[in-house]
């Protein structure tokens, strides 16, 4: 049966705390400098509507390490670009590659896609979602600090993809999250309820207490850039500073999946703070989504 991954709700908790482990294998083994190329012969069409660095290289590069090949594709490069349906563009691809990313703003194109897809396809980050930057995030965690179950991260920021997929990840993972973001930018109602686990809370200074994890994100993302100006005033005070994660554990972990607006959602010392995992953070999205891809290459029943 075809895999796909759009969320991780698509995964059963188990399956997310193997592709977790085989993550830190897979880093293990790039540095002993092991050769191991499960995927060769095999190509994987990375669709790209919106720009991006981390995702192409860690995709790109990691499909080549397990001995695999990577097509990039813009809009400029297919015929998405000049109106052809999705359903008809996942078709086609189907016929030729043995994997799909796409990365696109609508999640709804995504889930179009995967249903006209016959091979797998990865979410490579949407509107709703951004399931491979997670993988990654508790990648980092587990190998700094141990399992993340019962433990307390909070989310400082806006409620939009980035966020939602910590509310997914607290039901995957069983840890707590406190979330504090402005009036008007919270997380969906449906997506709040589906879990016990999450808190929204007044201000930053209560999401962060006792937390053993900060994340935040950019304040105004792709999409978003009209709104520039008026999202820098609506989210003034919550940025994450040193004083502000001086709230949290002494052990406390930062996070931001990066690019980093320096001075707004995050001040720039705290990206080199002694806290912050930020460069292994982006690091590791190399190493996790080469499980993931592996993960989908061979399927266990």
């Amino acid at each position: 049966m075809t895999r796909h991954f759009l969320t991780l709700l698509d995964f059963s908790p188990e399956e997310l705390s193997r592709l977790i482990e085989r993550g830190i294998e897979h880093k293990r083994m790039r540095e002993a400098g092991t050769i191991y190329e499960p995927l060769r012969g095999r190509t994987l069409a990375m669709v790209f509507d919106l720009s991006s660095t981390r995702t192409r290289v860690a995709f790109e590069a990691g499909m080549q390490q397990l001995g695999g090949h990577a097509i990039f594709l813009s809009p400029a490069d297919t015929q998405l670009g000049r109106g052809e349906p999705i359903a008809d563009t996942a078709r086609v691809l189907s016929e030729m590659v043995d994997l799909i990313m796409l990365r696109t703003r609508d999640h709804r194109d995504v889930e179009a896609f995967a249903r006209a897809a016959s091979v797998p396809v990865i979410n490579a980050m949407s509107a709703r979602s951004h399931p491979c930057q997670l993988l990654a995030d508790i990648q980092t965690f587990v190998e700094c600090r141990g399992s993340i179950h019962d433990a307390t991260v909070a989310f400082v920021g806006d409620g939009y993809n980035m966020c939602n997929s910590y509310i997914d990840a607290s039901r995957q993972f069983g840890f707590d999250l406190q979330i504090a973001c402005p009036k008007g930018f919270e997380p969906s109602a449906d997506l709040l309820a589906s879990t016990n686990r999450v808190t929204m809370v007044d201000t930053p200074e209560e999401a962060v207490r006792g937390a053993d994890l900060v994340v935040t994100d950019v304040w105004s993302s792709m999409g978003h850039e009209a709104e520039v100006a008026e999202r820098r005033k609506r989210f003034a005070g919550y940025q994450v500073n040193a004083r502000l994660l001086d709230l949290a554990q002494r052990d406390v972990m930062f996070m931001h999946c990066l690019p980093a607006h320096r001075g707004e959602e995050v001040s720039d010392d705290v990206l080199n703070d002694r806290r912050s995992v930020v460069w292994a953070e982006a690091g590791n999205r190399l190493h996790s989504q080469k499980a993931l891809l592996e993960f989908l290459s061979f399927p266990r029943s």
